[in-house]
């Protein structure tokens, strides 16, 4: 009776976990066109950004990019044009359906040279709240 309760949590253990890995942590990251001579660089709040594919009967659906979620972290100022102080993660769980996905996390890079980005200059501009899903 001892072996088969030890075998059931062990079955449900193996189907209720995943696996998160930092892959790496980065100073500045960009997938943008960015100035990096211009003296309107200034850091926002905190974003993320992920690219998901999900997995049906242990196959992945499509190809997880780690562009697509450094991008997906960037556009949500459109003012951004780089990420600072980057950590890029891997994610999976999978069981016959899940997901895999990068995670990317950093302090959004604004250039306000950039036409309609003159506000963040301002030194008396309140910064926003982080941007975090």
């Amino acid at each position: 009776m001892k072996i088969k309760n030890i075998l059931m949590s062990l079955a449900l253990l193996t189907i209720v976990t995943g696996c998160s890995t930092r892959i790496v942590d980065l100073t500045v990251a960009s997938t943008k066109n960015m100035d990096l001579a211009s003296n309107g660089l200034v850091t926002a709040g905190r974003v993320t950004g992920a690219d998901t594919v999900p997995i049906i009967f242990n196959v992945p659906i499509g190809r997880i990019d780690m562009k697509e979620a450094i991008d997906n972290a960037i556009e949500k100022d459109s003012c951004g044009v780089g990420l600072a102080d980057v950590v890029v993660s891997h994610e999976f769980f999978a069981f016959i359906f899940g997901y895999v996905e990068y995670n990317v996390e950093g302090n959004l890079i604004i250039d306000s040279g950039v036409n309609g980005c003159s506000k963040y200059a301002d030194p008396n501009y309140v910064k926003p709240a982080p941007i975090v899903d």
